[in-house]
């Protein structure tokens, strides 16, 4: 590239940038009918926001966890159907794209847990996807109609306080599965030693995507910076998180199980020799 071809381009980038911020600090951002408060207050409780679900208000968290839900079974079914009956001895791009994800979780599972991980792979496989997909689900801003008439914007499902808790909980019951596969009683008791891991786990991941919800509202509601930021802020915060949280959740999990579903050796009973009472 010539000196000149690079003037011009740059010349380009400076003014769309310069473009931008005029905008930003021109166009009107849209009306907020709810304050700051209500509007993150709602987005940790979800008590204005309802939807009806079959006559009952229930929060929209709910309804993308069904939505995300349906979309993994119907991407697992379309793969298993017309995409694994085509794998080859040489990969292609969506073959390997599949086998690096399955080997990932593969052999985080028996990277620690070595004994036993047939089962903890699937699951950590399963439970990555779902929080993966969850996670940038709210991209999609997908809207439906809320119990008061108003549009809402779908979250993702684990920002509700609810779905985080069910898969921190989910996660520690197949820990416990694990310990008492491979040691009975003792797995159970050594399960619950780790009494607060299903809490632990639960508010790690939703604090973790609700902070993202949270702070794209508050750059969100103030209307110079409504226009190009809140997008770039959004973006990089879902994507961080769905990597972040993904690998977080399915480590721990996998360690934990390993921890407890490790064969503890018997130990050998001594003979008590009698002394010889002088």
């Amino acid at each position: 590239m010539s000196k000149k071809q690079k003037i011009i381009s740059w010349s380009i980038y400076l003014g769309l940038i310069i473009i931008l911020l005029i905008l930003v600090f021109i166009v009107p951002g849209k009306e907020k009918h709810e304050g700051i408060q209500e509007t993150m207050q709602d987005g940790v409780l979800h008590e204005l926001n309802k939807v009806d679900l079959f006559g009952l208000e229930v929060n929209p968290g709910l309804i993308s966890g069904f939505v995300v839900t349906g979309i993994l079974l119907i991407f697992a079914l379309i793969i298993r159907i017309f995409v694994i009956p085509k794998f080859k001895l040489v990969p292609g791009k969506i073959q390997m794209l599949l086998e690096q994800a399955v080997s990932f979780f593969d052999n985080l599972a028996t990277s620690n847990s070595p004994h036993h991980n047939k089962f903890l792979g699937c699951y950590i496989f399963g439970a990555g996807c779902y929080i993966f997909v969850g996670t940038i689900f709210e991209l999609l801003g997908l809207q439906v109609i809320g119990s008061n008439g108003n549009p809402i914007t779908l979250p993702a499902p684990l920002s509700d306080i609810n779905g985080a808790i069910m898969i921190g909980c989910l996660s520690y019951l197949v820990i416990m599965f694990g310990g008492i596969y491979a040691n009975k009683g003792k797995g159970v008791l050594l399960t619950l030693k780790e009494f607060s891991l299903p809490i632990s786990m639960s508010f790690r991941l939703f604090g973790a995507l609700l902070s993202g919800l949270l702070v794209t509202e508050l750059v969100y509601y103030y209307l110079p910076l409504s226009f190009v930021l809140p997008v770039i802020v959004g973006v990089l915060f879902t994507l961080i998180h769905a990597l972040v949280q993904t690998y977080v959740l399915t480590m721990l999990t996998s360690l934990f199980y390993g921890e407890v579903s490790e064969v503890k050796p018997k130990k050998k009973k001594e003979k008590k020799v009698k002394k010889a009472v002088a």
